[in-house]
């Protein structure tokens, strides 16, 4: 059963993909190696909701702004979080065989070109933001790239994931997990998952030329947003089967990983998450109607099942 929302959603998905596979086609002429080229394809074009993407799409949108500065810059922060996904996997790291249901870039390729093909994919976004082509202007092009650097970098997605290392008990004398407390959990995940989503709600924003208090009524949204998405997250994998997710289930449990779903319970988990979706509409008050897909796309999040 289809809506306006799963409608745009699913639209916003196929012109992605069009768009991510340009980026790769046999047609263009680079000094890319092949073999790079066809684990960088592998990465990205898996399918996917392209949520990211949609996000910066449907923010800039509210504001009336469509068109290709739009599609690069969505496409630029799909690649980040492509990369992210395939270091995510590697043994060092989560150790995952699978990933929307096909088996990861380390195990479709090897270790060394899956640690390539996440540093290729993450240059590549920034090159689309820099590319007179993009019909960026460059002083949007200049803030879009600082969002999306720190959003990803030591401040953000990257910094988080050494938070979650740690976590784990990586680095601790005893290897063993450690006794995170909530706010710790919680600034974990605001960087590791939800500094991206936050990112990609303020570039659409930044597109559309928001005054300020739109665009803090949109972080505040975005904020609230990439909390949900890991509680939603973290409760599928307490809760889910590995064939409807795509990936493997039941890992954070089995490694210690530091989630709220851990420290509070699956029923105390749900509440906050609802509580969240609440906050993320409420961010949205002052845009009405217009930001209608918006508050659907937090609904989604919360309710969502892979």
């Amino acid at each position: 059963m289809t809506s306006p929302f799963t409608d745009r959603l699913a639209n916003a998905a196929r012109t992605m993909e069009d768009v991510l596979a340009s980026l790769f086609d046999e047609s263009r002429r680079d000094d890319r190696p092949e073999r790079l080229t066809a684990a960088m394809r592998h990465a990205v074009l898996a399918g996917g909701k392209r949520l990211r993407p949609f996000l910066v799409i449907e923010t800039a949108r509210l504001f009336g702004i469509e068109g290709r500065a739009v599609l690069y810059a969505a496409a630029a922060i799909e690649l980040i979080h492509c990369y992210s996904l395939v270091h995510d996997d590697l043994p060092s790291m989560d150790d995952d065989d699978l990933r929307r249901g096909q088996p990861t870039v380390h195990r479709a390729f090897d270790e060394a070109t899956a640690i390539l093909v996440g540093d290729a994919l993450q240059t590549l976004a920034f090159r689309l933001l820099g590319n007179p082509d993009s019909g960026l202007t460059p002083d949007v092009a200049l803030e879009l790239v600082a969002l999306l650097a720190q959003a990803s970098g030591g401040e953000g997605m990257v910094g988080g994931q050494m938070l979650d290392l740690a976590a784990e008990g990586r680095f601790s004398e005893t290897g063993q997990p450690l006794d995170l407390a909530e706010g710790d959990i919680a600034q974990l995940q605001a960087m590791k998952t939800g500094a991206l989503i936050r990112c990609a709600v303020e570039m659409g924003a930044r597109l559309g030329k928001a005054d300020a208090n739109e665009r803090q009524a949109l972080t505040d949204y975005g904020t609230a947003l990439g909390q949900a998405f890991q509680i939603a997250d973290d409760l599928l994998d307490a809760e889910a089967d590995a064939l409807t997710v795509g990936k493997a289930t039941g890992k954070d449990a089995a490694r210690g990983k530091a989630t709220l779903v851990g420290l509070w319970g699956v029923e105390r988990a749900r509440a906050h998450l609802a509580d969240l979706i609440a906050c993320a509409d409420a961010a949205l008050a002052p845009f009405g109607e217009r930001a209608a897909l918006l508050r659907e796309t937090a609904v989604f999040v919360g309710n969502r099942r892979n």
